[in-house]
């Protein structure tokens, strides 16, 4: 097992720096000089510049300001350089300073985590522990009008985008009374009470997604021999469905999960702009709004580093599961 995830992770190391040089290059292409940003915003006026030039100490005149702001965060150097800069300080968790803000990205990173993390959890313990229950109902019940019926409901939600059921959940439970998603974070009952409706509404994807396949997946071992011959034995038919047949179907299922997580990642950044939570999605919408680079790719490679780390978290499991995927 050791060896098999020590080949793992030989294999991510390359594709995270491939993926980063990427990025990095990517957001350098950007039309938008970063002094630009840094003085004031992409249409920066006079009062703005000025009020920069106080804000980071610069009394001199803007050519002047702009060469030490450029020293500053090290715009003067080569390309190149500073992408080694950049990795050098992610690996000791220096992710830059923010060109608008003039904070470190890292602590505004950490500020908005929870929150995303929060949704995507959340989001994904309502999807599964939805998801697998129906799909295997609907395999035990094929042809049925519970199957009927779960299908169609799973058909509508995975047809939805994530931005519309967003707004339609807002227009129809603000008219209810006692449903509230606005608000601070002081306590838990009040992160509960705003994380929740947008856990919801990010779960229903993963949740049509996960379920169809869940029965696609347990109808195929249930039409298998080992399942006939112990049904012959008179093995019991929830032994079968739960201990022999479950067990063969869930691998798919897993690889899907792990899909659709990585994807709930991605869509959390609709989701928190919908509903105005202050996550790592509006992070990056008012990064790229405004070309705050060292945000924008910080962010980013944070949400490749979660894919990657998801799909080694699948591939140990896999080996668990079954012990000949490690060979």
């Amino acid at each position: 097992m050791v060896r098999y995830i020590g080949k793992r992770l030989l294999q991510i190391i390359p594709i995270f720096f491939v993926v980063s040089v990427l990025i990095f290059a990517l957001v350098r292409m950007s039309p938008t000089e970063p002094i630009t940003v840094i003085l004031g915003g992409k249409q920066s006026t006079q009062a703005a510049v000025q009020a920069a030039q106080e804000k980071t100490r610069l009394n001199e005149a803007i050519v002047t300001g702009s060469c030490k702001i450029q020293e500053k965060f090290h715009l003067n150097e080569s390309i190149v350089k500073q992408y080694f800069r950049w990795m050098m300080g992610m690996f000791h968790g220096d992710f830059g300073q923010s060109y608008k803000f003039q904070q470190s990205v890292g602590s505004m990173i950490t500020e908005r985590i929870p929150v995303t993390l929060g949704l995507v959890g959340f989001s994904s313990i309502i999807g599964i522990a939805i998801a697998i229950p129906a799909g295997v109902l609907c395999a035990v019940k094929k042809n049925t009008w519970v199957d009927r019926i779960i299908s169609i409901i799973t058909i509508v939600l995975v047809s939805c985008p994530v931005f519309l059921v967003c707004i339609l959940m807002i227009l129809f439970l603000t008219q209810m009374p006692g449903v509230n998603f606005t608000g601070t974070y002081t306590n838990v009952h009040e992160y509960l009470e705003r994380i929740l409706l947008p856990s919801v509404a990010l779960s229903f994807g993963m949740l049509a997604l996960v379920s169809r396949v869940t029965r696609t997946s347990m109808i195929k071992e249930l039409k298998s021999k080992y399942v006939e011959t112990a049904e012959a034995k008179g093995i019991s038919k929830k032994q079968i469905i739960f201990k022999h047949a479950f067990k063969n179907a869930i691998i798919p299922v897993i690889t899907v999960m792990s899909i659709q997580i990585g994807a709930m990642v991605v869509g959390s950044v609709l989701v928190e702009n919908v509903f105005a939570l202050p996550g790592l999605g509006s992070l990056l919408i008012n990064a790229i709004n405004t070309s705050d680079y060292p945000i924008v790719q910080s962010v980013m490679l944070l949400l490749v580093a979660v894919f990657l780390i998801l799909n080694l978290i699948v591939d140990i499991i896999y080996a668990i599961i079954d012990p000949r995927i490690r060979y």
